[in-house]
């Protein structure tokens, strides 16, 4: 949420210290629509998801993996548009993040617990 709301506020990423020549190869002229993405897709639907999560709600395991997914995708379509940058490493980070959530959403216990909800 934060690098979202950054982007947000600062469309040209002066602010979070991101370059705007990173979006040469994009089809941004600026981070206003990728801190729109990155604020609703992975910072506010994520944390509606996580209380579903907690409250054990059913649609909650389907909307679980669907952040996990739009977290990995992110990462990729990030890396083949401006490349990987490993200082600070947040693209890795990140991209583990997803690989973790997607392997815990898909583990047979997790998916269990909530199909019993439903």
């Amino acid at each position: 949420m934060v690098g979202g709301i950054g982007f947000v506020n600062d469309p040209t990423g002066r602010s979070m210290h991101i370059p705007l020549v990173w979006l040469n190869q994009s089809p941004f002229n600026d981070y206003l629509i990728p801190g729109l993405i990155l604020l609703v897709i992975l910072g506010v639907f994520p944390t509606i998801v996580f209380v579903g999560l907690l409250r054990l709600k059913s649609w909650a395991w389907w909307a679980s993996l669907l952040v996990a997914m739009a977290l990995i995708i992110w990462i990729v379509v990030e890396i083949m548009i401006i490349g990987y940058h490993s200082q600070p490493p947040l693209q890795l980070v990140y991209g583990l993040v997803g690989i973790v959530m997607l392997v815990s959403v898909l583990s047979p216990s997790v998916k269990m617990k909530y199909q019993s909800i439903g």
